[in-house]
């Protein structure tokens, strides 16, 4: 036990020390080097031979290459860039009610049989009769309510990567956008997989076609760690049972 509190104080206070060593200065942000984003676009890409072209009539005036005029500039390879649009305006509103209730009453009374009640009265002690022998009564009631209003809506966009592209052609797309202003630090993160039909002519994605989507925006400094209770308080939301 005195192990376990011993390792249970040096956890707190490691936390505590690097929880110190951000007071007074704005929060770093996030190395982008070593993510899959920065090797998919520092590897070399496939060779000229390898990707995939589209096809174009070798009469045609206008070449639909990726360096021409009209050429088709949207993602498709590994290391392309794209843009993701989230528009989020979801709404929810869900309300219940639950009634229930229950009575109910048993009686059991033997007056008079074969005159076995009177001689059973007799040897029972005062009070305690056979007139009446069983007599129960019951009741329960419940009742509860429940309401659930939710209202989110979120705009944004952000630059993703192609990280890697899925053998059927699907394309695996990760981005990240870090913003900081004073001491706080907002941070946005997407990924997921988009199929490249879905890429719009500007190179642009909607959220709501990309499959797996995780997108996480949140943030980091001061004002979060306001608003986070402290270690020891939810340590002891999860220990009390009360």
């Amino acid at each position: 036990m005195y192990r376990i509190c011993l390792s249970g104080l040096l956890l707190i206070s490691a936390a505590a020390c690097s929880r110190m060593e951000n007071v007074g200065k704005a929060p770093d942000f996030s190395d982008s080097v070593g993510t899959d984003a920065y090797y998919a676009m520092t590897t070399p890409a496939m060779p000229q031979d390898m990707q995939p072209r589209h096809r174009s009539s070798d009469a045609s005036l206008w070449s639909r290459e990726r360096d021409s005029l009209l050429g088709d500039r949207r993602a498709e390879r590994r290391g392309d860039i794209l843009t993701v649009v989230i528009e989020i305006d979801d709404s929810a509103e869900i309300s219940n009610s639950t009634g229930r209730s229950r009575n109910g009453s048993e009686s059991m009374a033997i007056p008079d049989f074969l005159g076995i009640p009177q001689r059973i009265a007799r040897r029972l002690p005062d009070g305690a009769d056979m007139e009446n022998a069983v007599s129960t009564n019951s009741s329960s009631g419940y009742s509860g309510e429940g309401s659930v209003s939710r209202n989110e809506r979120l705009t944004l966009r952000v630059a993703a990567t192609v990280t890697r592209v899925l053998p059927n052609g699907v394309l695996e797309i990760q981005g990240s956008q870090e913003v900081r202003v004073n001491y706080e630090l907002r941070e946005l993160l997407v990924s997921g997989y988009v199929q490249p039909q879905d890429i719009s002519r500007r190179n642009e994605i909607p959220y709501d076609k990309i499959a797996s989507a995780r997108i996480s925006y949140g943030g980091r400094g001061q004002i979060s760690d306001v608003q986070q209770p402290r270690y020891g308080q939810q340590i002891a939301d999860i220990v009390l049972p009360f």
